[in-house]
């Protein structure tokens, strides 16, 4: 059964490039540009779910395969617990380490299990990734 996506789930990673301008320390940079690449392929996938874009295998596969393997690097990036005026990393983050990763493990598994058989099935399973993205923005991410 098809689940219209919210608005909201375009909100949850996409990250302003201009929220980079300013960025000094090179390992925030690195976690800023991970997440941006996360929300830019989360975006497409949502285009596609809400049939603004056609549901285009190739593309959904190569964003799919662009969010795994960024989320996949989370716990490496944030690992060591470097802080920059622009970043948006919540210190909480290295108090809460095993949790935080854990949140990390779910967007990979989220990502790897979307189905793009049908928009309904891109739906249906990207609404799982929009889900891993707040349960560990809502914590670990200050807005700014």
């Amino acid at each position: 059964m098809h689940h219209p996506l919210s608005l909201a789930l375009l909100l949850i990673v996409a990250t302003p490039a201009w929220a980079h301008n300013g960025v000094k320390d090179p390992q925030v940079m690195a976690r800023m540009t991970a997440m941006e690449h996360i929300g830019d392929a989360f975006q497409t996938l949502v285009s596609m779910a809400k049939q603004e874009v056609p549901l285009h295998q190739a593309k959904a596969h190569m964003a799919r395969d662009t969010i795994v393997t960024h989320a996949s690097t989370i716990t490496t990036l944030f690992e060591a617990p470097a802080t920059d005026a622009k970043s948006e990393a919540l210190p909480n983050i290295w108090d809460n380490w095993a949790d935080f990763s854990a949140k990390a493990d779910d967007l990979t598994k989220a990502a790897q299990a979307l189905d793009f058989k049908d928009r309904a099935a891109l739906a249906d399973t990207l609404g799982a990734v929009g889900s891993a993205c707040r349960a560990c923005h809502k914590p670990y991410r200050e807005k700014k």
